[in-house]
């Protein structure tokens, strides 16, 4: 992290009274994150200079950097002098777990929904994979090692996630990433289910070797094939 303070980036005129304080502040960062000028762990201005710059008031500021630590954008530090103002970070999984969790909770997004999401990317991902994914099978491989050892269907979900993260990565989208694995946390405890519904994972575990086998081999169709199967077996209906 550079810890730089980018404070002067941020001088343009007063907020305009339609334009609420978050808003005005993402706009800024967007801006110097478009033009290069801000990077994970710079530190953005203290709360009294942001509102001297937006010219509205702390208790705005303070409002807007705390929407923003729940979005993930940045973590809020406290202290004076150089150690003032909230740091940028990247938690985008993080933020989109919290929110598929509270969209399932409110029963706003169906599990066949987040499900079926899941089933498009990681088709997509494990495309990509086989055609140019070979630093993900000594990954995928150490997963089934684990997934057979595991004692416990909490246990066996850690390493399920972490086999599907590894295909996922492979593809090269940090982004696809991102999504997966926000996706996966969200249903962490339905996985858990599904490994209790079954009872045993010897199924789930031939469908892992086949997709291993698949992508080992660069067989981008039969990739596809062994993880809607994969999914459809975890989740039917």
């Amino acid at each position: 992290m550079s810890g730089v303070d980018r404070s002067q980036e941020f001088r343009r005129g007063p907020v305009g009274p339609r334009t609420r304080a978050y808003e005005e502040v993402l706009n800024r960062i967007e801006e110097r994150i478009t033009a290069d000028g801000l990077t994970v762990g710079d530190r953005l201005p203290g709360e009294r200079q942001l509102a001297e710059q937006l010219q509205v008031s702390r208790s705005s500021v303070r409002e807007a950097l705390r929407a923003l630590a729940t979005l993930g954008v940045v973590s809020s530090q406290v202290g004076r002098g150089p150690d003032a103002g909230a740091v940028l970070t990247s938690r985008p999984d993080s933020a989109l777990t919290d929110l598929l969790r509270l969209n399932l909770g409110l029963s706003t997004l169906s599990m066949r929904e987040v499900v079926d999401t899941r089933l498009m990317i990681e088709q997509w991902a494990v495309a990509h994979a086989a055609r140019d994914g070979e630093g993900a099978l000594d990954e995928m491989a150490r997963a089934i090692a684990a997934m057979d050892a595991a004692t416990t269907p909490e246990e066996f979900v850690e390493h399920d996630i972490a086999f599907h993260m590894a295909i996922a990565a492979a593809s090269g989208n940090r982004l696809t990433s991102a999504i997966m694995r926000a996706l996966r946390d969200a249903v962490r405890r339905y996985a858990i289910d599904a490994v209790l519904r079954l009872g045993d994972t010897a199924d789930l575990q031939a469908d892992h070797r086949r997709i291993h086998s698949a992508v080992t081999e660069g067989d981008a169709a039969a990739s596809v094939a062994a993880v809607t199967e994969h999914l459809a077996r975890a989740y039917p209906g």
